[in-house]
Formats: C-alpha cells, sequence, structure tokens
C-alpha cells in the first residue's frame, strides 16, 4: 500500500520501555519518517517497564505484578514519574531527535492531554477470582485531540509517557497500551501499531516462527482461554481487542527490527500480528 492514501490520517505508535535504548530504534523512526514524509500524523505513546523496574529495585523495593499488571503504591508511583516521564521521555526524544524525527516528548499530565481516574478494584483476565486493587493505576477519560492536531499541524511528532492527570491534581499510572488505544480511538486512528521487542504474537514465546499473522477477536479469546497467550501479552491483546471495538481500523503488534514496521503496514500481517474485526 502506499501511505500517501491516509495522508492527513492519524497512526499511534505505541513503543515499550525495552526498545529505548542506544541501536534499537533506528528501524522505528525510518518508518514514522516515511509516515511523516507522506503527510500521515504520528503520535507515539511509551512505557517504560523495563527502567521502572531497575529504579523501583535500586531503591530497594521488588515489583510486584498481577497478570501483567504493576501493583503501583505511593512510592510506585513516585517511581513511574521519575523513570517514564524523566529518564525514558527523555532518552526517547534524544534518540529519535538523532534520527531524525522531529519529535516533542511530553506527558499525560502535561496541558491536560491525557485525563484519568482511579481504576476501581476489577477481576483481572488471567489473574486471581477476585477483585483486585492495583493502587495510583488509572484508566483514560479524556485525550487532548486538539492540542494533538495543533502539534501535528506544526510537524512535531509528540512522543506521550503514559501517566496520566486529573483536574484535582491527581496523577495516575497507566498501561502503555491502554493509553495507546484510548489515544488512537479519539482521533480516529487509521492504526495502531504496539511495537515491542517480540515480532507479534507467537504460539511458542521462545520460537518467532510461530507467529500468528492475523487474528480476530473471537480468536484471540479463544488462545487466552487455552493459555497460548499468557503473561504481559494478555493486556496488549486485550487492547488491541477494545482497540477494534473502537473504530481503530487495524491493531499491529510487531517488532522493531529495520524494516519490519513498514513491511507490517504495507502489508498486515507480514511482519506482525494484525488484529482485524472479524
Amino acid at each position: 500500500m502506499s501511505f500517501a492514501a491516509e495522508k492527513g490520517r492519524w497512526y499511534v505508535v505505541k513503543i515499550g520501555g525495552e526498545l529505548i535504548a542506544p541501536g534499537k530504534l533506528a528501524g522505528l523512526a525510518e518508518a514514522i519518517r516515511a509516515f511523516h514524509d507522506a503527510g500521515v500524523k504520528v503520535a507515539i505513546v511509551h512505557g517504560g517497564g523495563p527502567q521502572a523496574t531497575e529504579l523501583t529495585r535500586r531503591i530497594g523495593l521488588e515489583p510486584r505484578q498481577i497478570a501483567g499488571r504493576r501493583v503501583t503504591d505511593e512510592q510506585v508511583l513516585r517511581v513511574m514519574k521519575q523513570a517514564l516521564a524523566g529518564e525514558v521521555n527523555v532518552d526517547l526524544a534524544a534518540l529519535l531527535r538523532a534520527e531524525g524525527v522531529r519529535v516533542l516528548g511530553l506527558h499525560g499530565v502535561s496541558g491536560g492531554l491525557v485525563d484519568g481516574v482511579k481504576r476501581p478494584p476489577r477481576v483481572i483476565a488471567g489473574g486471581p477470582s477476585e477483585p483486585v486493587d492495583l493502587g495510583y493505576v488509572g484508566d483514560v477519560t479524556g485525550v487532548n485531540v486538539e492540542l494533538l492536531e495543533h502539534l501535528a499541524a506544526g510537524g512535531w511528532v509528540p512522543a506521550i509517557a503514559s501517566i496520566a492527570g486529573d483536574a484535582q491534581g491527581g496523577v495516575w499510572n497507566i498501561n502503555a497500551d491502554t493509553v495507546a488505544t484510548r489515544i488512537a480511538a479519539e482521533l480516529g486512528a487509521a492504526r495502531l501499531l504496539l511495537v515491542s521487542g517480540v515480532p507479534g504474537v507467537l504460539r511458542d514465546p521462545k520460537d518467532p516462527s510461530t507467529r500468528i499473522g492475523r487474528l480476530t477477536p473471537a480468536e484471540t479469546e479463544g488462545l487466552i482461554d487455552q493459555g497460548v497467550i499468557s503473561g504481559g501479552m494478555i493486556p496488549k491483546v486485550l487492547e488491541a481487542i477494545r482497540g477494534l471495538d473502537a473504530g481503530i481500523e487495524a491493531v499491529h503488534v510487531c517488532g522493531a527490527a529495520p524494516g519490519q514496521v513498514l513491511a507490517e503496514v504495507r502489508a498486515p500481517g507480514s511482519a506482525g500480528t494484525v488484529f482485524l474485526q472479524g
């Protein structure tokens, strides 16, 4: 496909924290430049799980996760602010700038870019049967679309740390896939790209050759029930399904190796996993 056919539309790219390191973003930057040059508007959302985990341990705490979701108490929230909105956001901006991307580092609290509210206790897919309170973890309640459109009109590519705020001064840690999905839905994005260190959804996590090219929501739920999709991949694929339900045309899970993102967008399912309505 030609990206020029989607000129003026949005692509939202979520980047996993494991990729935010020297030598790992050249392939993704290549794709972002190609999208931008074709007139596609691009917004980046990033996590920072590995960096947050390292900082948590450095201050003498042991990270807690339930079915791939981080439990965020007051101390861990401070870590998330320092890691995601600080070190990781700065490093990502520096790395992409060096690759020729006109990037602007942001977090969701700034400008009311991403508003959130505390997530109430709930049963978590893949977790215990009783409701779980994840602490200072939130759900997205709003996105400042006007600000994002203004930045895109100025030629900027926003890179947004997945920290949200509220009008009362609250700050909430929100899974970056969740933030990216909501932003993509609010923007009416043509594509949501969930880019991480894995090449897609794998039947065997240790074998890249078991990558599944295409999945529908029903097929995805079946693989979760069978235990084929497990751990941290569960929230990622559930967000992919929510994205489809919210009107995003295609959601891709793929890696960031040189040429991989471009190949996946040009031929969905060829280099990653594309989620499409049945």
